[in-house]
């Protein structure tokens, strides 16, 4: 093992901050932070701040319409059960040979969808490398309330087991990546680390997208006042969602009183936790956090975090956790906001620096040899 240790790039005058925290890593997990270093992420000069990156990265116009345009063939739509009368809509878009070919699982963030422009993003680039690539809808999600009487949480990541496996076992893939962004990024997180050493072969690696490691710090930092604008529009999401699920499920949910219901605490407090057998909105924030697994994860695992991201702190990433386990890199930049990481113009690619360094890392470790393993001994 070798530790990398990156305090030198200049984000601005006057400023450094490490890109590449000190970290003891594998080899192949070197390769990319060398990489990391050698393309580092500098904002796009007009929007530096976190809430600018995190704005402009959520317009849909024009780059919804760029997607469309630029995406040829056509995907396959497909259900999948992942427990007794519930199941989620997958969309798959396969190379000419899929089992030769290594394949992409892609997730969402909280009310987002397999239409969400960053997964479409990073779709596209991954079916440009040549993967097979997998857009996942959670329960619910995607126009999908029909499928399943249940909610949606951070806690199912047995739901991404299951497509997983689908794609591992059913379709005889055998290498797959996961990829997930903000709340999907905690639970491929939180999936790697139950599985520990045990994880399957095929699971070639995992990459996550400024995620929720710690929820009950991410549900305090969405109320401070600066974040108002984000807690609404997730509110205003999340209810209409539920008003859907009374207008189908009338006998689960009482939504009674649910204008009142104005943050995400009080959301998970009245309706997540119950519903997903929790206790309370502590007990679901403890038990679905990826943070106290980190350190158990044994597949090669990609974590960028922006340390301006206004939805999700960053004092969990500077746990011992990350700097004690060879198998995770974790790659902090100063600024890049929430899923957002929108780049100063650079040769060879466009300016969402985050989707890029996704496949940037998936390519090389197939190039290393590691996803032929499905994980490094």
């Amino acid at each position: 093992m070798e530790n990398v240790t990156d305090r030198t790039h200049e984000i601005e005058r006057g400023a450094t901050a490490p890109l590449v925290p000190p970290q003891s890593l594998s080899a192949p997990l070197r390769e990319m932070a060398r990489l990391v270093r050698a393309k580092p992420f500098e904002p796009h000069p007009l929007f530096r701040n976190g809430h600018a990156q995190t704005v402009l990265a959520a317009l849909r116009l024009p780059r919804y319409a760029e997607l469309r345009r630029d995406e040829p063939g056509d995907w396959e739509s497909r259900l999948l059960e992942v427990e007794p009368g519930a199941r989620v809509l997958v969309k798959c878009r396969w190379q000419e040979e899929r089992r030769a070919a290594p394949t992409l699982l892609l997730l969402h963030g909280l009310e987002g969808s397999s239409e969400s422009l960053y997964v479409r993003g990073t779709a596209r680039k991954a079916f440009g490398a040549g993967f097979n690539v997998v857009r996942m809808n959670m329960r619910t999600c995607g126009g999908t309330e029909h499928l399943t009487p249940t909610l949606y949480h951070s806690g199912m990541s047995s739901d991404i087991h299951h497509v997983f496996r689908e794609l591992a076992r059913g379709e005889r893939l055998p290498r797959v990546f996961l990829a997930g962004y903000s709340m999907s990024g905690n639970m491929v997180l939180r999936l790697a680390g139950d599985y520990g050493a045990e994880a399957p072969p095929e699971l070639a690696g995992v990459c996550a997208v400024s995620p929720s490691l710690d929820l009950a710090a991410c549900a305090v930092a969405i109320e401070r006042r600066a974040n108002r604008l984000y807690q609404w529009s997730f509110m205003r999401s999340l209810r209409r969602r539920l008003r859907r699920k009374r207008r189908l499920h009338p006998e689960l949910y009482d939504t009674r009183g649910l204008r009142h219901v104005r943050t995400i605490r009080h959301f998970d407090e009245r309706f997540t936790a119950p519903h997903g057998g929790y206790r309370d909105a502590d007990d679901y924030y403890e038990r679905s956090s990826s943070l106290p697994v980190i350190h158990r994860i044994r597949v090669p695992t990609l974590v960028l975090h922006a340390e301006d991201d206004p939805i999700v702190p960053p004092e969990a990433f500077r746990d011992r956790a990350f700097e004690d386990n060879p198998h995770v890199l974790l790659v902090l930049t100063p600024r890049g906001g929430h899923t957002a990481f929108i780049a100063r113009a650079a040769e060879g690619e466009d300016r969402r620096w985050a989707e890029n360094r996704v496949v940037d890392f998936c390519r090389l470790l197939c190039r290393c040899g590691l996803a032929d393993a499905g994980q490094e001994k």
